[in-house]
Protein backbone atom coordinates (compact mmCIF):
# COMPACT_ATOMS: atom_id res chain seq x y z
CA UNK A 1 0.00 0.00 0.00
CA UNK A 2 2.93 2.39 0.51
CA UNK A 3 4.21 1.76 -2.57
CA UNK A 4 1.10 2.79 -4.63
CA UNK A 5 0.67 5.74 -2.41
CA UNK A 6 4.47 6.66 -3.12
CA UNK A 7 3.98 6.47 -6.99
CA UNK A 8 1.14 8.21 -6.66
CA UNK A 9 3.00 10.91 -5.05
CA UNK A 10 5.82 10.91 -7.50
CA UNK A 11 3.19 11.43 -10.34
CA UNK A 12 1.44 14.37 -8.67
CA UNK A 13 4.40 15.24 -8.13
CA UNK A 14 5.90 15.04 -11.90
CA UNK A 15 3.02 16.45 -12.72
CA UNK A 16 3.47 19.78 -11.68
CA UNK A 17 6.60 20.05 -12.17
CA UNK A 18 5.71 19.54 -16.19
CA UNK A 19 2.57 22.31 -15.73
CA UNK A 20 5.92 24.86 -13.88
CA UNK A 21 8.23 24.12 -16.95
CA UNK A 22 8.39 26.64 -19.85
CA UNK A 23 10.43 23.71 -21.50
CA UNK A 24 8.90 22.56 -24.65
CA UNK A 25 7.68 18.94 -24.45
CA UNK A 26 10.02 17.08 -26.58
CA UNK A 27 12.65 14.98 -25.27
CA UNK A 28 15.81 17.28 -27.43
CA UNK A 29 14.82 20.65 -27.39
CA UNK A 30 16.25 23.44 -29.91
CA UNK A 31 17.94 26.17 -28.14
CA UNK A 32 16.72 29.68 -29.26
CA UNK A 33 19.78 30.89 -28.47
CA UNK A 34 22.30 28.82 -30.24
CA UNK A 35 20.20 26.43 -32.04
CA UNK A 36 21.77 23.37 -31.04
CA UNK A 37 19.64 20.50 -30.08
CA UNK A 38 20.10 19.32 -26.15
CA UNK A 39 18.68 16.18 -24.23
CA UNK A 40 15.50 18.12 -22.55
CA UNK A 41 16.90 16.11 -19.14
CA UNK A 42 20.59 18.10 -19.57
CA UNK A 43 18.57 21.12 -19.50
CA UNK A 44 16.75 20.29 -17.10
CA UNK A 45 20.11 18.94 -14.73
CA UNK A 46 21.10 22.53 -15.66
CA UNK A 47 18.48 24.20 -13.75
CA UNK A 48 16.27 25.32 -17.08
CA UNK A 49 19.46 26.76 -18.46
CA UNK A 50 20.91 25.52 -22.12
CA UNK A 51 24.54 23.73 -21.31
CA UNK A 52 25.70 24.60 -25.10
CA UNK A 53 25.48 28.27 -24.60
CA UNK A 54 24.03 29.44 -20.99
CA UNK A 55 20.59 30.14 -22.62
CA UNK A 56 18.25 30.50 -19.60
CA UNK A 57 15.27 29.31 -20.26
CA UNK A 58 12.32 31.35 -17.78
CA UNK A 59 11.52 29.39 -14.73
CA UNK A 60 8.23 29.44 -12.67
CA UNK A 61 7.76 31.37 -9.36
CA UNK A 62 7.26 28.22 -7.13
CA UNK A 63 10.19 26.86 -8.90
CA UNK A 64 12.22 29.97 -8.52
CA UNK A 65 11.62 30.09 -4.45
CA UNK A 66 12.91 26.45 -4.38
CA UNK A 67 15.47 26.86 -6.00
CA UNK A 68 16.93 30.22 -3.21
CA UNK A 69 15.62 29.07 -0.06
CA UNK A 70 16.76 26.57 1.72
CA UNK A 71 15.21 23.26 1.94
CA UNK A 72 13.37 24.11 -0.62
CA UNK A 73 11.08 25.54 1.59
CA UNK A 74 8.93 28.31 2.14
CA UNK A 75 5.81 29.79 3.57
CA UNK A 76 3.33 31.89 0.98
CA UNK A 77 1.36 34.69 2.13
CA UNK A 78 -1.56 36.83 0.87
CA UNK A 79 -2.36 33.55 -1.42
CA UNK A 80 -5.99 34.74 -2.14
CA UNK A 81 -5.60 38.14 -2.97
CA UNK A 82 -7.02 38.38 -6.69
CA UNK A 83 -8.00 40.87 -9.60
CA UNK A 84 -11.14 42.13 -10.35
CA UNK A 85 -12.42 43.57 -13.30
CA UNK A 86 -13.51 46.88 -12.26
CA UNK A 87 -12.90 48.60 -15.69
CA UNK A 88 -15.83 45.72 -16.54
CA UNK A 89 -12.64 44.63 -19.69
CA UNK A 90 -14.21 42.46 -21.83
CA UNK A 91 -12.62 38.85 -21.81
CA UNK A 92 -10.74 40.10 -18.83
CA UNK A 93 -13.17 37.70 -16.02
CA UNK A 94 -12.15 34.27 -18.80
CA UNK A 95 -8.59 35.44 -19.26
CA UNK A 96 -7.84 35.49 -15.54
CA UNK A 97 -9.49 32.56 -14.75
CA UNK A 98 -7.62 30.59 -17.02
CA UNK A 99 -4.64 31.94 -16.23
CA UNK A 100 -5.65 30.32 -12.71
CA UNK A 101 -6.33 27.11 -13.86
CA UNK A 102 -3.53 27.28 -16.08
CA UNK A 103 -1.02 28.22 -12.78
CA UNK A 104 -2.80 27.34 -9.69
CA UNK A 105 -2.12 30.80 -8.80
CA UNK A 106 -4.31 33.16 -7.80
CA UNK A 107 -2.20 35.77 -9.08
CA UNK A 108 0.59 36.60 -11.04
CA UNK A 109 3.05 37.37 -7.88
CA UNK A 110 3.66 35.02 -5.07
CA UNK A 111 4.26 37.05 -1.81
CA UNK A 112 6.79 34.27 0.72
CA UNK A 113 8.83 34.12 3.40
CA UNK A 114 11.52 31.67 3.98
CA UNK A 115 15.61 31.42 4.50
CA UNK A 116 18.30 31.63 2.59
CA UNK A 117 21.71 30.44 4.25
CA UNK A 118 19.76 30.62 7.45
CA UNK A 119 18.65 34.21 7.53
CA UNK A 120 15.26 34.99 7.32
CA UNK A 121 14.01 36.78 4.06
CA UNK A 122 10.98 38.18 2.22
CA UNK A 123 10.79 37.38 -1.32
CA UNK A 124 8.29 38.11 -3.78
CA UNK A 125 8.69 36.27 -7.51
CA UNK A 126 6.39 37.56 -10.47
CA UNK A 127 5.37 34.53 -12.65
CA UNK A 128 4.90 35.21 -16.12
CA UNK A 129 2.76 32.18 -17.03
CA UNK A 130 -0.17 34.40 -15.19
CA UNK A 131 -0.88 36.92 -18.28
CA UNK A 132 3.14 37.92 -18.48
CA UNK A 133 3.37 38.49 -15.07
CA UNK A 134 1.32 42.08 -15.69
CA UNK A 135 0.70 44.72 -13.21
CA UNK A 136 -2.61 44.57 -11.77
CA UNK A 137 -4.52 46.39 -8.89
CA UNK A 138 -3.88 42.74 -7.15
CA UNK A 139 -0.38 42.04 -7.96
CA UNK A 140 0.31 46.34 -6.50
CA UNK A 141 -1.35 45.35 -3.32
CA UNK A 142 0.24 41.83 -3.01
CA UNK A 143 3.46 43.46 -3.27
CA UNK A 144 2.25 46.35 -0.82
CA UNK A 145 1.14 44.24 1.77
CA UNK A 146 4.76 41.82 1.80
CA UNK A 147 6.73 44.90 1.86
CA UNK A 148 4.95 46.36 5.01
CA UNK A 149 5.16 42.48 6.39
CA UNK A 150 9.29 43.11 5.73
CA UNK A 151 8.74 46.72 7.58
CA UNK A 152 7.01 45.27 10.82
CA UNK A 153 9.39 42.12 11.01
CA UNK A 154 12.48 44.29 10.35
CA UNK A 155 13.68 41.67 7.70
CA UNK A 156 15.38 41.86 3.89
CA UNK A 157 13.43 42.28 1.08
CA UNK A 158 14.13 40.17 -2.40
CA UNK A 159 11.96 40.52 -5.27
CA UNK A 160 12.42 38.98 -8.35
CA UNK A 161 11.29 40.72 -11.53
CA UNK A 162 9.22 38.91 -14.96
CA UNK A 163 6.70 40.93 -16.46
CA UNK A 164 5.70 42.95 -19.42
CA UNK A 165 4.57 45.59 -17.77
CA UNK A 166 1.24 47.20 -16.25
CA UNK A 167 -1.72 45.16 -16.98
CA UNK A 168 -4.07 46.90 -19.82
CA UNK A 169 -7.20 45.75 -18.96
CA UNK A 170 -7.30 47.69 -15.42
CA UNK A 171 -6.12 51.31 -17.24
CA UNK A 172 -4.70 53.56 -14.74
CA UNK A 173 -5.59 51.28 -11.98
CA UNK A 174 -3.02 49.32 -12.57
CA UNK A 175 -0.33 52.22 -13.52
CA UNK A 176 -0.98 53.70 -9.91
CA UNK A 177 0.82 50.64 -8.19
CA UNK A 178 3.88 51.85 -9.92
CA UNK A 179 3.52 54.37 -7.08
CA UNK A 180 2.20 52.37 -4.76
CA UNK A 181 4.89 50.28 -4.40
CA UNK A 182 7.46 52.59 -4.71
CA UNK A 183 5.88 54.60 -1.57
CA UNK A 184 6.19 50.90 0.28
CA UNK A 185 9.92 50.69 -0.83
CA UNK A 186 10.73 54.21 0.25
CA UNK A 187 9.45 53.75 3.80
CA UNK A 188 11.54 49.74 4.05
CA UNK A 189 14.50 52.20 2.85
CA UNK A 190 13.90 54.82 6.08
CA UNK A 191 14.01 51.63 8.27
CA UNK A 192 17.38 50.85 6.53
CA UNK A 193 16.31 47.28 5.37
CA UNK A 194 18.03 45.90 2.35
CA UNK A 195 16.17 45.25 -0.96
CA UNK A 196 17.37 43.14 -3.48
CA UNK A 197 16.17 43.21 -7.02
CA UNK A 198 17.04 40.58 -9.12
CA UNK A 199 15.90 41.29 -12.76
CA UNK A 200 14.93 38.12 -14.97
CA UNK A 201 13.67 37.78 -18.38
CA UNK A 202 11.58 39.85 -19.43
CA UNK A 203 11.44 42.69 -17.16
CA UNK A 204 9.62 45.88 -18.58
CA UNK A 205 7.24 48.50 -18.88
CA UNK A 206 6.05 49.84 -15.88
CA UNK A 207 7.57 47.26 -13.27
CA UNK A 208 11.08 48.34 -14.35
CA UNK A 209 9.92 52.07 -14.11
CA UNK A 210 8.99 51.35 -10.43
CA UNK A 211 10.11 48.69 -8.25
CA UNK A 212 11.84 46.49 -10.51
CA UNK A 213 14.74 49.66 -10.70
CA UNK A 214 14.71 49.90 -6.53
CA UNK A 215 16.91 48.29 -4.98
CA UNK A 216 20.11 48.35 -3.36
CA UNK A 217 21.51 45.99 -4.88
CA UNK A 218 19.76 45.00 -8.43
CA UNK A 219 20.88 42.12 -9.52
CA UNK A 220 19.96 40.17 -13.37
CA UNK A 221 20.29 36.87 -14.89
CA UNK A 222 21.80 36.31 -18.13
CA UNK A 223 20.60 37.90 -21.29
CA UNK A 224 17.61 39.38 -19.46
CA UNK A 225 15.41 41.76 -21.38
CA UNK A 226 15.06 45.19 -19.12
CA UNK A 227 13.64 47.88 -20.54
CA UNK A 228 10.42 49.89 -20.41
CA UNK A 229 9.55 49.87 -23.88
CA UNK A 230 10.54 47.09 -26.03
CA UNK A 231 13.22 47.60 -28.52
CA UNK A 232 11.38 47.29 -31.96
CA UNK A 233 8.36 50.47 -30.45
CA UNK A 234 11.81 52.49 -29.83
CA UNK A 235 13.16 52.19 -33.14
CA UNK A 236 9.92 52.48 -34.67
CA UNK A 237 9.98 55.77 -32.72
CA UNK A 238 13.39 57.39 -33.06
CA UNK A 239 14.06 55.90 -36.69
CA UNK A 240 17.68 54.76 -35.65
CA UNK A 241 19.06 51.31 -35.30
CA UNK A 242 19.76 50.67 -31.43
CA UNK A 243 23.24 49.08 -30.51
CA UNK A 244 23.63 44.92 -30.73
CA UNK A 245 22.24 43.83 -27.20
CA UNK A 246 20.56 47.23 -26.49
CA UNK A 247 18.49 46.27 -22.77
CA UNK A 248 19.97 43.21 -22.69
CA UNK A 249 21.23 42.58 -19.19
CA UNK A 250 25.39 42.63 -20.51
CA UNK A 251 24.37 46.22 -21.85
CA UNK A 252 22.87 47.51 -18.62
CA UNK A 253 25.68 46.27 -16.97
CA UNK A 254 28.32 47.75 -19.21
CA UNK A 255 25.87 51.42 -18.69
CA UNK A 256 25.64 51.25 -14.86
CA UNK A 257 22.16 50.59 -14.54
CA UNK A 258 22.62 47.09 -12.70
CA UNK A 259 25.53 45.62 -9.69
CA UNK A 260 26.18 42.02 -11.30
CA UNK A 261 25.09 39.41 -13.44
CA UNK A 262 24.58 36.18 -11.58
CA UNK A 263 23.56 32.48 -13.48
CA UNK A 264 21.18 30.87 -12.28
CA UNK A 265 23.28 28.28 -10.76
CA UNK A 266 24.79 30.85 -8.77
CA UNK A 267 21.70 32.61 -7.40
CA UNK A 268 21.52 31.43 -4.05
CA UNK A 269 24.99 31.51 -2.93
CA UNK A 270 24.93 35.49 -4.15
CA UNK A 271 21.86 35.64 -2.56
CA UNK A 272 23.45 33.97 0.90
CA UNK A 273 26.38 36.20 0.72
CA UNK A 274 24.28 39.48 0.65
CA UNK A 275 22.15 38.80 3.27
CA UNK A 276 25.35 37.73 5.76
CA UNK A 277 27.13 40.78 4.56
CA UNK A 278 24.45 43.01 5.32
CA UNK A 279 22.77 41.46 8.75
CA UNK A 280 25.09 44.11 10.84
CA UNK A 281 22.45 46.95 10.24
CA UNK A 282 21.11 47.96 12.84
CA UNK A 283 17.61 47.70 12.28
CA UNK A 284 17.80 43.81 11.61
CA UNK A 285 17.28 41.01 14.18
CA UNK A 286 17.09 37.20 12.76
CA UNK A 287 14.00 35.81 14.00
Amino acid sequence: MTHVFEKRRNRLRAMKELSESYLPPEQVITCPSCGQEVAREEVERALSVCPACGHHFPISGPARLRLVMDGAKYRELYRHVQAGNPLDFPGYDDKLRAAQEKTGLDEAVIVATGEIGGRRCVACVLDSRFMMGSMSAAVGEKLTLGIEYTVRRALPLIIFSASGGARMQEGILSLMQMAKTSAALAKLSQKGLLYISVLTDPTMGGVTASFASLGDVILAEPGALIGFAGPRVIEQTIGQSLPEGFQRAEFLMEHGFIDAIVPRSGLRDALAKLLMLHEGGTAWRKH
